[in-house]
């Protein structure tokens, strides 16, 4: 902002890589997620226990909420969020780690 105020909205990138190592847990506690969630309809309800049943990152996603994350947070309102899973097939945990391959350079130097 030209002049000099800041803005009052920021935008948080965070990225996790998450390690499955039960899938029949994951999969079971997404299922009961939306099973107690009231306010799906009927045929989401439906679509959303497939695709959890499915791929465990669909399950992941049925279990992870923005909201969530910064609930606790004090002097911070959630003004919208999105999110996404998806299976990484050429993840490597042994390789090492590279900032720019994440496009987080900018983070890693403490510019961000």
């Amino acid at each position: 902002m030209s002049n000099g105020e800041t803005s009052r909205f920021v935008r948080l990138h965070v990225e996790l890589i998450m390690e499955v190592t039960d899938a029949g847990r994951l999969t079971g506690a997404a299922l009961e997620h939306i099973d107690r969630d009231s306010s799906l309809p009927d045929e989401e309800r439906r679509q959303s226990r497939e695709t959890a049943k499915e791929d465990p990152a669909e399950a992941l996603a049925q279990l992870i909420d923005p909201f969530d994350l910064v609930t606790a947070v004090p002097g911070v309102e959630l003004a919208q969020a999105s999110w996404s899973s998806e299976e990484l097939t050429d993840y490597d945990p042994d390789a090492e780690w590279d900032a720019a391959e994440w496009d987080l350079a900018d983070d890693a130097d403490g510019e961000g």
